[in-house]
């Protein structure tokens, strides 16, 4: 184990420690939150019209999928993350992939909420959309819309 002056913190720490003190951050949370209540909306409208007009609630789950990730990458390229704005393919391919990635794990908690535990189909839905948004922001803060150093 490496031994520090009393005070000192890693430099992993200390970035840590300051992005979590960094006023702007919570700003950008704060709109990525916003973007991701409209696209909860949006989310749910489509999946819940699906479901009502007999669509299977994995496939609505998928459809309504596509059109929130949509309406959610162009507010937050344009609104969110405005001042770390790359190339739109690039980042647009890494919203999409950190998107799959949440919806991979939306639809096993969607199967495990509605299908094993017998929840009502758009309430399961809810749930399973308000778990995954955290990984959802982490991977685009950190990936998608990184900064790029100059």
């Amino acid at each position: 184990m490496v031994e520090r002056p009393a005070g000192t913190l890693p430099r992993r720490r200390k970035r840590l420690v300051a992005s979590f003190l960094s006023v702007r951050n919570w700003q950008q949370l704060a709109k990525f939150t916003v973007v991701g209540g409209i696209g909860f909306v949006v989310n749910l409208a489509v999946y819940r019209t699906l479901v009502h007009h007999g669509v299977e609630f994995l496939l609505a789950a998928l459809c309504s999928f596509l059109v929130a990730v949509t309406s959610n990458y162009i507010l937050n390229r344009i609104w969110t993350f405005r001042e770390q704005r790359g190339h739109i393919g690039i980042q647009g391919m890494r919203f999409l992939v950190v998107s799959l990635g949440g919806l991979g794990l939306n639809l096993l908690l969607l199967e495990l909420i509605v299908g094993a535990a017998g929840t009502e189909k758009v309430v399961g839905q809810a749930i399973a959309i308000v778990l995954v948004t955290p990984l959802n922001f982490i991977g685009n803060k950190l990936w998608s819309f990184r900064r790029h150093k100059k």
